[in-house]
């Protein structure tokens, strides 16, 4: 019976920290040995971390790549293996090494760049041309990388038509909520649709906003998955493939057939024989894998607690600050980063005004409480006062107004930020989507920080992420008057965020077509939601551009974050939210 044992590093790299990726894989190479396994893939750029964007037009960053490989090479003896580097000859390509016992015996250039969303590979790659099928075991293989695979006609197609039983993807997808899913249709039509097996082999962590998420899989010639990776974690996914059996459905498949003699190759495809004999060594029984997979809103929270650990530990801080205001923001945020860090590692700040009412501030207290944090209370009233005094003439007979309220952010702002020198502490921006989306938020005050965690997490999303962490925990981790109490910047007396924005049950639905859908301004009254909220959200959408450009990154978790999916000029005369 003809076999393959193939193994798939699902890896959290680092962008340029050649020596600990390189180091990563080694370690994994070793582990693969004692297992039998006959080939072992890597993910996309793995040897240099993905996205690495301009460091690619760096000359000695390239060179430190192609040095790392060959340490690679050098220890890949008794192994084949597949990894991502850049590879360099008259251009510089996204690429994948086919190792074999100590030397490298093909090399295959990613042919389809993304150069939408998140992507600009256009800007850094040259596309390939060639689809070369590698002989491994007497078992025809083809690699490709990441987005070559979501083409219905790609190179998948013409490596299968050619020979491949086998199709690996090595990949850099990252996390959207809703993606797993959709990724996994894919996959499956690709592996049905070409009758041969797919191992998409998955990157996993967060490099600045973006999460990966592993999900790993491998899904056999009629669709049906077999093995699957870890979901935010590493893993090392094995799996005993059942060549015979590819073989057996394509005889049986006469549409496969009569295609694979009339397939006109759009690329070049040559044939490489890596080794031609099957591998009749024993090897060690593999034990079952029992992966349990999370859906919204669980997926949500742990690539938040993902992206928050590696972006702070990866930056090389230890701790984190947040300012603690009593409100729902604050207190999720508080909750990831325990997860993320440990509650040694957060330090809560509440910083009470005139205007912060006692059950915020209670509410503050039992949180870092529930937390195990550090609670540290600097009242400001001391500076807004001295702040008040200071302007007092120029803002002579001008009644008070969002100025006022916004001293009190920037006051705020200020204090984390002393801290945060003086402690050497990351502060974490509490403000959500619903706020950056509509300008509901304060430059220098509460936009303040190095990270803000929830900056793609709409308002009812950040409930429903709070309500899932109190259901894991068994308890009220978030204290429910924090969930259940209006929310209110309280910068003045009696003040709820319903004075200035829709509710957000109803905003939030308006931002998710406006910002993340693309629909008209008319389209979205059609939808039947009322014409006045509608044209104000979309009216403070537009003019808040300027703000969301001077926010600190953020984790994205939706299919259209601000920052690197919507990127809009700040000065522009088009304005959908006009009256018409």
């Amino acid at each position: 019976m003809r076999g393959l044992r193939i193994g798939m590093a699902q890896i959290n790299t680092i962008v340029g920290d050649f020596a600990g990726n390189a180091q990563k894989i080694l370690k994994t190479i070793a582990e693969a040995r004692p297992l039998g396994i006959d080939l072992l893939t890597f993910p996309e750029l793995a040897i240099c971390g993905y996205p690495p964007e301009d460091l690619l037009l760096k000359p000695q960053f390239i060179d430190e790549n192609l040095r790392s490989l060959d340490k690679i090479v050098e220890r890949s003896s008794g192994i084949s293996i597949v990894v991502g580097f850049v590879d360099t000859r008259s251009d510089i390509y996204n690429a994948a090494a086919m190792i074999h016992d100590g030397k490298i015996v093909g090399i295959y250039h990613k042919i389809y760049l993304p150069n939408y969303g998140v992507f600009d590979e256009n800007r850094y790659f040259q596309a390939g041309n060639e689809c070369p099928v590698y002989t491994i075991a007497g078992i025809g293989v083809g690699v490709n990388i990441c987005e070559d695979i979501w083409y219905e006609a790609g190179p998948t197609t013409t490596q299968a038509y050619s020979g491949a039983e086998v199709i690996v993807n090595i990949s850099a997808s990252p996390y959207h909520s809703g993606k797993r899913n959709f990724r996994e249709r894919m996959l499956s039509t690709r592996a049905s649709d070409n009758v041969a097996i797919v191992a998409h082999n998955n990157l996993v962590g967060g490099q600045d906003e973006l999460v990966f998420d592993g999900n790993s899989m491998i899904l056999d010639e009629k669709g049906r998955l077999l093995a699957r990776g870890k979901q935010f974690e590493e893993d090392l996914i094995v799996a005993d493939l059942d060549i015979e059996a590819v073989f057996r459905a394509r005889l049986h498949d006469p549409r496969w057939r009569k295609e694979a003699l009339l397939e006109e190759q759009r690329w070049h495809t040559t044939k490489i024989v890596v080794s031609e004999e099957p591998h009749t060594t024993s090897k060690p029984s593999l034990p079952q894998r029992q992966i349990q997979v999370s859906d919204v809103p669980g997926d949500i929270y742990d690539a938040l607690v993902l992206g928050t650990q590696d972006y702070v530990n990866k930056n090389g801080f230890e701790k984190v600050l947040i300012g603690l205001s009593g409100g729902i923001d604050s207190g999720l945020v508080a909750s990831i980063a325990v997860d993320a860090l440990g509650s040694s590692n957060v330090v809560g700040v509440a910083m009470p005004s005139r205007y912060s009412s006692p059950g915020s501030i209670s509410d503050a207290e039992l949180l870092a409480h529930n937390l195990s944090i550090k609670l540290m209370t600097i009242p400001i009233e001391k500076a807004f006062q001295a702040y008040l005094e200071m302007l007092a003439a120029p803002f002579k007979g001008i009644k008070p107004n969002v100025a006022e309220e916004n001293i009190q952010a920037r006051i705020r702002g200020n204090i984390l930020m002393a801290l945060s020198n003086k402690f050497g502490w990351l502060v974490l921006a509490t403000g959500n989507k619903s706020e950056m989306a509509t300008g509901y938020t304060t430059l220098y005050g509460d936009m303040a920080g190095g990270f803000a965690v929830i900056k793609d997490v709409s308002k009812t999303t950040v409930y429903k992420l709070a309500r899932y962490r109190n259901s894991v925990a068994g308890s009220e981790l978030i204290p429910s008057t924090i969930i259940n109490k209006a929310p209110s910047a309280e910068l003045r007396p009696e003040q709820q965020d319903i004075d200035t924005l829709p509710p957000y049950d109803l905003l939030d639905p308006i931002l998710t077509a406006y910002v993340e859908e693309d629909k008209s301004v008319e389209q979205i009254i059609a939808m039947g939601i009322d014409e006045k909220a509608v044209r104000r959200a979309a009216r403070l959408v537009d003019t808040s551009e300027y703000k969301r450009r001077q926010a600190p990154p953020g984790i994205k978790i939706t299919p259209r974050a601000f920052g690197r999916d919507r990127r809009l000029p700040i000065t522009n005369q088009f304005k959908e939210s006009a009256e018409t």
